[in-house]
């Protein structure tokens, strides 16, 4: 059920949602989407004892927007630690553009900003490099999609990047999800993603990078990453969410798949249908309708929580 709802505070007037979790023993961290009356995205904080227990939850935002790359809004984060540091990964939304930045640091309450770590490339000149790897026609049509609705320079849209809770190989990975499938995006040093000329081999490549793509007809219009995988004996498993199309609107699954530990581009299983579907009041009405989406984990006596 519900462990937190909007308040009387005018950051979290309108609704929380999509929290970035990072357990710690006994203790889950909560880095929660907030959002006020005038739809502008920060981040709240609220610390559980055990899965679902809130003990603690500040009455202001943790994060804001600061930079102009994120000036309408901070959205999604998700929350690993790799080592002894702490990687938040988030959507900043300029008003036009939806990028992925992350921030980092030695708790979640400490995080410092680091920037933009995905593509800044145009859908236009993006639909360009889609010509030299092999792709379904699904990409060229939201390039032109968010070419006519948004703007005919905006930004490829960038969504969903959520890091492994490991490097693997010697590598960070990321997942990220330019529509419509699900790819992996491996780096040694985060200063490799915000090169251009990575992102320029990465898409021409692009369908050397896809991990996951739509099946089955409830993942119709898209799919993308969830909550950061989980690293179990038979494999990474990743709690995605799926996007039907439906004329009367879409509607958002949570869904699972297994990966290979030591190859992650190799998918071992998925499930055929969906995990959990919206069937509550709170999942079909809300800031949008009709919506599971999974952004977090934790596990408690081998049980699996999702947020």
């Amino acid at each position: 059920g519900v462990i937190l709802s909007p308040t009387h505070l005018a950051f979290e007037s309108k609704c929380v949602f999509n929290p970035g979790i990072l357990q710690d023993g006994n203790t889950v961290h909560v880095v929660y989407r907030a959002l006020d009356k005038n739809y502008i995205s920060s981040f709240g904080y609220a610390r559980l004892e055990g899965p679902t227990k809130v003990v603690e939850r500040y009455k202001e935002p943790i994060y804001e927007a600061k930079y102009k790359y994120e000036c309408k809004g901070i959205e999604d984060p998700c929350l690993v630690k790799i080592d002894d540091t702490v990687y938040m990964t988030y959507v900043a939304h300029d008003g036009l553009n939806a990028v992925i930045a992350y921030m980092k640091g030695k708790d979640v309450l400490n995080l410092k900003r680091k920037g933009v770590i995905s593509t800044r490339i145009s859908y236009n000149k993006a639909s360009d490099l889609f010509g030299e790897t092999k792709l379904k026609d699904d990409y060229y049509m939201f390039a032109s999609f968010y070419e006519k609705y948004a703007d005919k320079n905006v930004l490829v849209w960038e969504k969903d990047g959520v890091l492994f809770p490991e490097k693997i190989n010697g590598k960070f990975a990321l997942l990220h999800r330019i529509l419509p499938d699900i790819q992996l995006a491996y780096f040694k040093d985060f200063k490799d993603l915000k090169s251009n000329a990575y992102w320029i081999k990465h898409i021409k490549e692009l369908g050397k990078h896809v991990v996951m793509e739509g099946k089955y007809g409830f993942e119709g219009r898209h799919i993308g990453a969830g909550a950061p995988p989980l690293k179990t004996e038979k494999g990474w498993l990743a709690i995605n969410h799926a996007v039907e199309k439906k004329n009367s609107g879409r509607i958002y699954h949570a869904t699972a798949a297994l990966f290979d530990l030591k190859d992650p581009k190799k998918l071992i299983a998925r499930l055929p249908h969906p995990l959990i579907s919206p069937e509550e009041d709170y999942e079909l009405e809300g800031h949008v309708n009709n919506v599971i989406f999974p952004t977090g984990i934790s596990v408690f006596d081998k049980r699996l929580y999702i947020y």
